[in-house]
């Protein structure tokens, strides 16, 4: 959470230092809001845009109120440099010109793609500069190597403001501050659930939302949820109580009689778990269940009408996804310090269930498509069972025949040898001792 005083020390250094100067990668729907929302912020400045769509990028900084004269194209890392000198923002094609530019002090990876947000993320630290990764799909997959390389390089590697993953861990901060015991942590799922959602169905659906239908199934079929939570669970060793989580309907006066232990009448088989609720009131918000059985502060929290005891819900009744973004990128320059960070090692994994009959030889599609959806579970069990990491199931072939509703596992898919992130995620399970089939 930012600090009071926060707009004033980035007034201050904008004064002495000049403004923080964001590279933005990418310019859909959330860096064309990053875009508009740093213009509004005091002592920050877009400095240059990496868009395959340079007219994106173009439209992007026209809506944030800039002047098409002050929008330069740039095809090199000297021209962007001269551009932001110039104060304006420079529009390039080119990741590899914005990851090497000079002036730019933190770059925002809005890219999309957990393979070439690994390659961007690794260029960006070996050229001296904070990255903050909008692509939690990299992040679930081989975030502590991303961490790793963050530090030798010297530079902060964070995950972003404005996500629920990072909104959550705000409050379970907080709570952790005050002492309190914390039980769950999670969010309230923004659409229906259901699991075998196809992106034909939802094509008129996505159109009315300004979304592309694979996207909006990504969030229906429960990947997106999966993939939050195993964020969470692997920045604060809460793990998910059950495979797939409870998802109870539980609404925001019942999450804490819920989402507690089954002794007092909940449903959790054991305390310090990341889970979801689809009950109404919850969502767009995060929550995080505490206990505490000291009489003296139950009587105040009670007093306060935060709840019944012992359990509590601590919520945040809102995210502001992109918007609050660049918080993130501004606290990487000014405190050196990540708002969202994975552990050394991992505690959960969101693995990748078949959504189809998968035949011998397909190769697969992205999340949100036909194939598969995302499902979490801890990390030992995934490791037990074979399972394929979430983010190595696209262009994975498969091996053996899979029924709709199993696990993709290690023996009946093969993942991508090709893909950078299933290069470094082989070396990672290599490091932590386990066999991996067909990987090798």
């Amino acid at each position: 959470m930012a600090h009071p005083q926060f707009a004033a020390e980035l007034l201050q250094r904008a004064e002495k230092q000049g403004p923080i100067t964001i590279g933005l990668a990418g310019a859909g729907q959330m860096g064309t809001d990053i875009v508009v929302q740093v213009a509004l912020m005091p002592g920050m400045r877009i400095g240059a845009i990496s868009e395959v769509r340079p007219q994106a990028a173009i439209d992007a900084a026209l809506l944030a109120g800039h002047d098409r004269s002050d929008i330069m194209q740039a095809g090199n890392a000297a021209a962007i440099d001269r551009a932001i000198e110039a104060g304006k923002i420079a529009v390039t094609e080119d990741l590899h010109a914005l990851a090497a530019a000079g002036r730019i002090d933190v770059i925002i990876d809005a890219t999309g793609n957990p393979n070439i947000g690994t390659l961007f993320a690794l260029e960006v630290m070996k050229n001296g500069k904070h990255i903050v990764m909008l692509n939690v799909e990299a992040d679930i997959t081989i975030g502590r190597f991303l961490k790793e390389e963050a530090r030798k390089a010297g530079v902060v590697y964070t995950g972003a403001a404005g996500d629920e993953p990072a909104c959550t861990l705000e409050i379970i901060g907080f709570a952790r501050s005050l002492g309190f015991n914390i039980i769950a942590a999670g969010k309230g799922k923004n659409n229906p659930l259901k699991i075998d959602a196809m992106p034909a169905d939802y094509e008129k659906e996505a159109a009315e939302r300004n979304m592309n239908a694979r996207m909006l199934v990504e969030f229906v079929d429960g990947s997106k949820t999966a993939i939050e939570m195993v964020a969470i669970a692997n920045a604060t060793g809460l793990v998910p109580d059950v495979p797939g989580m409870h998802g109870p309907t539980a609404t925001l006066e019942e999450l804490a009689s819920v989402l507690c232990p089954r002794e007092d009448g909940g449903v959790l088989h054991r305390k310090g778990v990341v889970d979801y609720s689809i009950g109404k009131g919850v969502a767009p918000g995060v929550f995080c269940i505490i206990e505490t059985r000291h009489p003296r502060v139950l009587e105040r929290m009670i007093d306060l009408k935060v709840g019944k005891g012992p359990y509590f819900t601590i919520f945040r009744p809102y995210h502001l996804t992109s918007l609050e973004v660049p918080l993130s990128a501004a606290r990487a320059v000014v405190y050196k310090r990540a708002d969202m960070e994975p552990l050394d090692h991992p505690v959960a994994e969101a693995v990748a269930v078949a959504k189809s009959d998968l035949g011998l030889g397909r190769s697969l599609g992205m999340i949100g498509e036909n194939d598969y959806r995302g499902f979490a579970m801890t990390w030992e069990d995934a490791r037990a069972r074979g399972a394929l990491p979430l983010g190595l199931a696209e262009r994975a072939k498969v091996v053996k025949p899979v029924k709709s509703g199993d696990l993709l596992t290690y023996e009946n898919c093969v993942p991508d040898d090709s893909m950078v992130i299933t290069q470094i995620r082989r070396r990672l399970d290599q490091s932590d001792g386990r066999f991996v089939t067909n990987a090798a």
